[in-house]
């Protein structure tokens, strides 16, 4: 481990930053209205479902399971009460189907985070249900390359300080990779960190916000392969 450098840790989402995820909430979601088309049309079945996740998002959190528990009460609203169990029945399976899919790593990324594992602390921060993080994150093949990982509930600036003094030099010392603007850049950027975003064609809806471009330590790559390069420019430029 190099100690020398002005940045000592570097941390990763996960979600759309190194695997792919918000295609699977996509085509479940697809699916979903497809079961409910004879009740409504697919725009307001999304848009009542995307209201729905927004207020369970303080009950049941981030990720799968807050999504399934989501649709069926979508369900119920939309049918008036009468969505019949089978429809009930295929919301739970198309739970389990996203639950037990394979993972899709992104193009460049177990290259750019073995590249970096030996000059630099690696942290993984990501939210979601436990459960599923833990088994995504086993299947990815990447989980030995991380010096540490944090599974949390939300991502706040408070969540980067306490994280980054856990396990590295600081917020000020270290930078968040992801491509989420709201979880992963701008509170980073908040607690003193530099963040990078990595856009990915697929964000959703409520992780959307204007990008910090007026802040020093924002930057933006086209994709993960970009990232040692621009870490060497960050580490020249002092």
């Amino acid at each position: 481990m190099q100690n020398n450098h002005e940045l000592t840790t570097i941390g990763f989402d996960a979600d759309d930053t190194l695997w792919q995820n918000e295609q699977f909430f996509r085509m479940t979601e697809k699916r979903f209205a497809a079961l409910l088309a004879d009740h409504a049309e697919q725009e307001h079945i999304s848009a009542r479902l995307l209201e729905a996740e927004k207020r369970n998002l303080a009950v049941y959190g981030f990720g799968i399971k807050g999504f399934t528990l989501s649709m069926i009460e979508t369900a119920i609203e939309i049918t008036e009460g009468r969505a019949p169990a089978s429809v009930v029945a295929e919301i739970l399976a198309a739970g389990r189907e996203m639950l037990g899919h394979p993972i899709e790593a992104l193009p460049h990324a177990r290259e750019t985070v073995e590249k970096l594992a030996d000059a630099y602390r690696l942290v993984l921060i990501t939210k979601g249900d436990l459960f599923d993080q833990e088994r995504k994150l086993a299947q990815s093949g990447l989980g030995d390359l991380f010096d540490a990982v944090e599974i949390v509930s939300d991502k706040s600036p408070t969540t980067y300080i306490n994280i980054f003094s856990r396990h590295g030099d600081g917020a000020e010392r270290s930078m968040m990779v992801g491509n989420s603007l709201k979880s992963d850049v701008v509170p980073a950027i908040e607690a003193g960190s530099w963040g990078v975003h990595v856009p990915h064609e697929l964000t959703w809806a409520l992780e959307h916000v204007e990008p910090p471009i007026t802040a020093p330590r924002f930057r933006q790559i086209a994709d993960l392969s970009e990232l040692p390069r621009l870490i060497e420019s960050i580490e020249k430029a002092g």
